[in-house]
């Protein structure tokens, strides 16, 4: 079944489902934060099989004790679709287990 983008308001309301999301109309980002390197990088590695199991990719950026995810889906001209959201709430689902807030 092909991806298809989400309308602004359908976004909007997946994101009250996701606490902490947000987007600019472009992109879903949400940012963590980990009681330090270590949780930091097991999230990142976590996400990255998420990621593989999806066969969707967002942009991660690791910092000492925070994590942030950007994505979005290339394949339609860079919006945001329903896989981008599954993709936040997979993260969503883990990210506590690694002690992220």
């Amino acid at each position: 079944m092909p991806v298809e983008p989400l309308s602004q308001q359908d976004v909007e309301e997946r994101l009250r489902e996701l606490p902490g999301w947000t987007t600019d109309g472009v992109l879903l980002r949400r940012s963590y934060r980990l009681p330090g390197h270590f949780p930091a990088v097991a999230l990142v590695v976590h996400i990255a099989r998420i990621q593989e199991e999806l066969g969707h990719h967002s942009d991660l950026t690791l910092g000492y004790d925070t994590v942030t995810i950007a994505v979005n889906t290339h394949s339609v001209g860079g919006k945001v679709t329903g896989l981008d959201v599954e993709l936040a709430r997979r993260i969503e689902a883990i990210a506590p287990g690694h002690g992220a807030r």
